[in-house]
């Protein structure tokens, strides 16, 4: 006689899924847009663990988050307190997320010339910056053909570390004429702290000796900016 209880106890599973149903194949056919976050996050994670299916954890991981925005600013350890998240799996989120900011950051449409403007700049570097706990700093060096995006130091969670060695070091490598400095504020404020305001005196200088021109540093928080040029800082 079948054991009922094992029977409605048995953990659901994409497998019990019709074939066509399966996130993988409704991707296959339909194309990625037509997929909720949590068939997504299913996809990144593969399969579930004991107990458990895949499609129930990535239902924890929204409920837990709110949304997926929420989702991308959790830690490795904020993940892996998630029952069916270990640290592998917590990498293949942060993984997917980090991908989503480089591919965001480097395929903007603007040519050189247009990074003069500040809100372009703006709109180009949030999505990296804006979701981050700590501070990053970054450097677009620039010349007449090209740009892109560098990281140039990870500081703490209210401080930029940088020095001007390595900063210029990624515009020496890229050939650059000029560059634009980012940090995020973790707080959410983008006045400057004085610790930004030297840092970036110190910059300017180094650039002119380079003969490496400073156009800009755009401190960024999640919502705005504040533009060192526009403020008649550089």
């Amino acid at each position: 006689m079948e054991d009922t209880n094992q029977t409605t106890n048995k953990a659901f599973t994409i497998h019990d899924l019709p074939f066509e149903e399966r996130p993988r194949e409704r991707l296959a056919q339909l194309g990625e847009q037509a997929l909720s976050a949590q068939e997504l996050l299913q996809i990144i994670l593969g399969r579930g663990v004991a107990g458990e299916s895949v499609a129930v954890t990535s239902q924890k991981l929204i409920s837990r988050f709110g949304s997926l925005p929420k989702l991308s600013e959790a830690s490795v350890e904020e993940l892996s307190q998630i029952k069916g998240i270990g640290l592998a799996k917590a990498a293949q989120i942060k993984a997917a997320f980090e991908i989503g900011r480089r591919v965001s950051t480097q395929t903007a449409p603007y040519k050189s010339k247009e990074l003069n403007d500040p809100e372009k700049v703006f709109r180009l570097i949030k999505s990296k910056l804006k979701d981050y706990h700590k501070e990053h700093f970054y450097i677009i060096p620039i010349n007449s053909r090209n740009w892109s995006v560098a990281e140039v130091s990870i500081g703490t969670l209210n401080a930029s570390l940088v020095h001007p060695r390595e900063a210029f070091s990624q515009a020496i490598k890229a050939n650059a004429a000029s560059v634009i400095f980012a940090h995020n504020h973790p707080s959410g404020d983008p006045e400057p702290s004085e610790d930004d305001l030297a840092i970036t005196k110190r910059l300017v200088e180094a650039g002119k000796l380079l003969g490496i021109e400073v156009l800009d540093h755009l401190v960024v928080v999640q919502n705005g900016f504040f533009s060192f040029k526009e403020k008649g800082l550089i």
